[in-house]
């Protein structure tokens, strides 16, 4: 049997990378696909490490559990609406936009909010969305604040193209 390509969603904890999560979580539950929740991250924009002191800088697995600890703590109480999705975490060392394009090679469609945790509020997308919408190697699906549910007759468009 052919392994099932994911959804794969990116999230930095922001509102928007939220809504993002509930729509490919949502996707997940109606095509009985996995989802992979991807947070990048570095150094800078990394929570503080357990092991960190003045004058010490843990190694890079210490930044990379904080990381995962912290997305694990974010999305838990969204992940307990899907309890019947299979998600798999990943918490790769890069920008973000340059991990969701490597991870788009090997899924079926990328999920991502308009904007992320940075950026500029006028801006009707963000970078890193921009970047993936521009250059990722399978569909993306951008979700933007205010729009409700996917309606009966988009979910069938969209039942069908994911089959395709």
């Amino acid at each position: 049997m052919e392994e099932q390509l994911p959804i794969v969603v990116g999230n930095d904890g922001s509102d928007f990378s939220h809504l993002a999560l509930h729509r490919a979580l949502w996707l997940g539950r109606q095509v009985k696909m996995p989802v992979h929740v991807i947070r990048a991250w570095s150094i800078s924009t990394a929570p503080r490490p357990s092991t960190w002191s003045p004058g010490y800088v843990p190694p890079a697995e210490d930044f990379e559990a904080a990381v995962r600890q912290r997305l694990e703590r974010d999305i838990a109480d969204v992940l307990a609406d899907y309890p019947d999705v299979e998600v798999v975490l990943e918490t790769p060392h890069g920008p973000a936009g340059r991990e969701l394009i490597k991870a788009s090679k090997n899924a079926r469609i990328v999920v991502v909010g308009t904007r992320g945790a940075g950026g500029f509020k006028g801006l009707l997308m963000g970078s890193v969305s921009n970047q993936v919408v521009e250059h990722a190697e399978c569909d993306v699906l951008v979700v933007r604040r205010g729009v409700p549910e996917i309606s009966p007759g988009r979910r069938i468009q969209l039942d069908r193209f994911l089959d395709q």
